[in-house]
């Protein structure tokens, strides 16, 4: 305390330096009382004058300056302009801060994780080739279809960059997911679980084509829409997604990296809500471990955005196998995206998915987790549209 104290001592009080003397500032400039009323110059020059003695004088001023410019416009405008109008300069307010006050910057991102060179801030018109015409496509609507666990809400980077480029986006809720408010301990089958991207196509036009996108189970469902509704499936791209073939479900095929993704079996955890003595009805997955096996790279605010938006997996589904024929499923156009850097289904099983079930091509996502949308979205976005503009014929 006696250090405290010393700090406002006699002596450090008469070494303060002799006051400056305040030069008389010029009234300002009166207006007419409308119009002083009308933007509120009235009141202020009442709290003018109530301030007179005080400190900040010189910030008021300039605002009372700044507030009469736009009264002079306003006034113009009023009067027929009389001549050239004058261009009012609405950022004078950011250039020009306040007598005293620190100029303040633009805000910074919370997002903590640095930015990846693969994948830069651009604008959307940036991301694509200038030359692409969107209403020249086979089709410009995008149908996003999210993956187990997740909602329609994981897309909303992925929606607002192919909307602000033209393209017509819709994401689906699948039953129990999302805002779908169904229980998802009762779905008992995949029709049943993909119903809603199903009635979605079946009320589509019988000339409306559309791209579909499944992430992760999403993919199973984009399958099994495949095959109900080919005529109205122009291209199916699966995102680190599931890609079974004929008579697999996708149990079997996430079997093949059961010895290997230590990480995924200690995350699952089965939920049995008819009782340990019947088969498990979801599969929830340890919050602990969801940024490490979905999201190792992805920004901390879209991992805090599912920790409290994801749901746990319907289990009946994922034990469907699937019927695929040439004559539907067979005719759509797929195409795979690989995440690189996934804990979730891991690049060598994607691989393997696609040499079984080759699809017409192949692209790469490096620096990806599982969930691109999150962590490499404007990348993803430049795929999807490269994607959209392949033409039927370059792969003959």
């Amino acid at each position: 305390m006696g250090a405290l104290l010393s700090c406002f001592s006699d002596g450090e009080a008469r070494r303060q330096p002799p006051q400056r003397r305040r030069q008389p500032v010029k009234p300002p400039i009166a207006l007419p009382s409308e119009l002083a009323a009308a933007i509120g110059l009235a009141t202020a020059d009442r709290n003018v004058k109530a301030r007179s003695g005080r400190k900040g004088r010189g910030e008021e001023l300039l605002t009372h300056e700044q507030a009469l410019a736009a009264a002079f416009l306003l006034q113009q405008q009023q009067n027929g302009g009389g001549g050239a109008s004058v261009p009012f300069d609405r950022s004078a307010s950011l250039r020009y801060p306040g007598i005293g006050q620190k100029k303040q910057g633009l805000p910074r991102s919370s997002s903590s994780r640095p930015r990846s060179l693969a994948d830069p801030v651009l604008q959307p018109q940036q991301l694509v080739n200038q030359d692409l015409k969107v209403d020249n496509l086979e089709t410009n609507h995008f149908v996003l279809v999210h993956g187990g666990g997740f909602g329609a809400w994981c897309w909303y980077k992925t929606i607002a960059l192919l909307e602000d480029n033209g393209f017509k986006v819709s994401a689906i809720d699948l039953t129990g997911s999302g805002i779908n408010s169904f229980d998802t301990n009762k779905i008992t089958s995949l029709p049943e679980y993909v119903k809603p991207l199903t009635e979605f196509l079946e009320a589509l036009g019988d000339v409306d084509k559309v791209i579909l996108v499944g992430h992760d189970f999403g993919g199973a469902c984009l399958s099994y829409a495949m095959e109900k509704f080919a005529s109205k499936v122009a291209k199916a791209i699966f995102l680190c997604a599931a890609m079974p073939t004929n008579g697999q479900n996708t149990l079997d095929m996430f079997s093949q990296q059961a010895d290997t993704n230590d990480l995924m079996q200690q995350a699952q955890l089965f939920v049995y809500a008819n009782g340990k003595d019947h088969p498990p009805t979801a599969i929830d997955l340890h919050r602990s471990l969801l940024k490490e096996l979905l999201f190792n790279q992805s920004p901390a605010k879209d991992v805090a955005l599912a920790l409290v938006s994801m749901r746990p997996i319907p289990f009946a589904p994922a034990l469907e196998k699937l019927s695929l024929s040439d004559d539907n499923y067979g005719t759509v156009r797929r195409f795979y995206i690989e995440t690189m850097d996934d804990n979730a289904i891991p690049l060598s099983l994607q691989q393997s998915l696609c040499s079984v079930n080759p699809p017409e091509k192949v692209f790469r996502l490096k620096g990806s987790d599982h969930s691109p949308f999150f962590s490499k979205p404007q990348a993803l976005h430049r795929l999807l549209v490269e994607i959209s503009s392949i033409p039927s014929n370059q792969f003959t």
